[in-house]
């Protein structure tokens, strides 16, 4: 057989909450819960989509999927219809604001910004402004981009497989301890942004010859924003079969001013955009993580429209604004059933069974004379034992039907 996706299982867990505690702090008690987790070995593009559709997320190689009935500040999947999207004026401002900065230096990004930019002013026989092009946008001020004259500064976006380097690293590290006042170590930095059980199948573009800039491969990847040579900002991101995953974000917090979060959430939707328009098949969305309606710094994720929730009992998607009402309201929203909606915390129930016949589909990898080896679990004892049976069922009910491609490790 095609092993494709392997991973050790485990049932219900939590930890401390960072979203309902004071900046740089966590909940006293351990009130964050998920349902079920996957530390994944190999895990392919296609059973990730799945997977997130259904609400799950990954940390490294660790995969988890909340439990929104049971946690304080419950964790709803959001993403960008990229197709659909078009830039409030405020967003465009942070991108002209920045281009600005890039192409004319201090003096004339420090102009308001509803001013012209002169130095790409049209002339005045043809003052007519062209349709504001978010794609456009977001590369006139790169250094590859053609232009008249020298910018005043050198800025560089460069899309590369997630890899370990020592100036990722050091940022990484400042960033942690100017904005999270937390330390770090180059394990810790590996194991949470440079891991990835993702593999890397191609990806089918019906172009013939997509844009150098676009990725050509699915899998982990981390975009890096250099200024003058340095590495002020990176963001982690998969790219998967129907969307730009944003995984994480970093950046030197000297350069704060300029939005450096929202101008990434815009410059990845621009990527979904552009890959979908270059033919990458079922490409077009930007999935943005999680919604947490609860904590006020996380509500900015609703400004990018048009933005859909996903139900976490259907895994439905629902417009945002639908669902900001049931949110208001209550301390966990299902969209699909407002009639299962809750104001108190409540534990999900355990997951139904298997049949017999789904018993013996499961298979998993044990060690067997030194080398791994898949069995069908009715040819072990793993099934009698509680333990195991209550992780792998609490697995299997996360993942939904995809849980087939999966060979469980152990």
């Amino acid at each position: 057989m095609t092993i494709t996706s392997i991973g050790a299982p485990s049932g219900r867990s939590s930890s401390t909450c960072g979203y309902c505690s004071l900046p740089g702090e966590r909940s006293f008690q351990a009130s964050s819960y998920h349902t079920a987790g996957l530390s994944a070995t190999l895990l392919s593009c296609n059973v990730y989509q799945a997977m997130i559709d259904r609400g799950w997320r990954r940390s490294g190689t660790w995969c988890y999927k909340p439990d929104l009935r049971a946690s304080c500040c419950p964790h709803y999947t959001i993403r960008l219809d990229a197709l659909a999207f078009k830039p409030s004026k405020s967003q465009r401002k942070l991108v002209n604001r920045w281009n600005r900065f890039i192409l004319d230096g201090r003096e004339k990004e420090r102009m308001p910004l509803d001013v012209p930019i002169k130095h790409h002013q049209a002339p005045k026989k043809n003052r007519n402004p062209l349709p504001f092009s978010l794609s456009s946008a977001v590369h006139e001020s790169e250094a590859s981009s053609a232009r008249e004259g020298r910018p005043a500064h050198q800025f560089e976006v460069v899309l590369e497989s997630s890899s370990y380097t020592d100036a990722k690293y050091a940022l990484f590290e400042k960033y942690q301890h100017d904005i999270h006042h937390d330390s770090t170590s180059p394990d810790g930095f590996e194991r949470f942004l440079v891991d990835s059980p993702l593999d890397r199948p191609p990806i089918p573009y019906s172009t013939s010859s997509p844009p150098s800039h676009l990725p050509i491969h699915y899998g982990s990847y981390h975009q890096l924003y250099k200024l003058d040579g340095e590495l002020i900002a990176m963001a982690v991101l998969d790219i998967l079969p129907h969307c730009v995953s944003s995984v994480y974000f970093i950046y030197d917090k000297a350069w704060e001013e300029f939005s450096f979060g929202k101008l990434s959430a815009l410059r990845e939707a621009s990527l979904a955009r552009e890959m979908h328009d270059a033919g990458a098949p079922g490409m077009g969305y930007l999935y943005m993580g999680f919604y947490i309606h609860s904590c006020r710094k996380m509500r900015y994720k609703g400004e990018y429209s048009p933005s859909y929730l996903a139900d976490p009992e259907k895994y439905t998607w629902h417009p945002l604004e639908d669902c900001l009402p049931l949110l208001d309201k209550y301390q966990y929203a299902c969209f699909s059933d407002p009639s299962h909606c809750s104001d108190s915390v409540v534990e999900d129930e355990d997951p139904p069974g298997l049949s017999d016949g789904d018993v013996e589909d499961i298979n998993i990898m044990i060690r067997h004379e030194g080398e791994s080896v898949v069995f069908p679990i009715t040819a072990t004892n793993a099934w009698e034992n509680a333990m195991i049976r209550n992780e792998l069922l609490m697995c299997i009910h996360g993942l939904g039907d995809v849980w087939k491609e999966v060979v469980f490790r152990f």
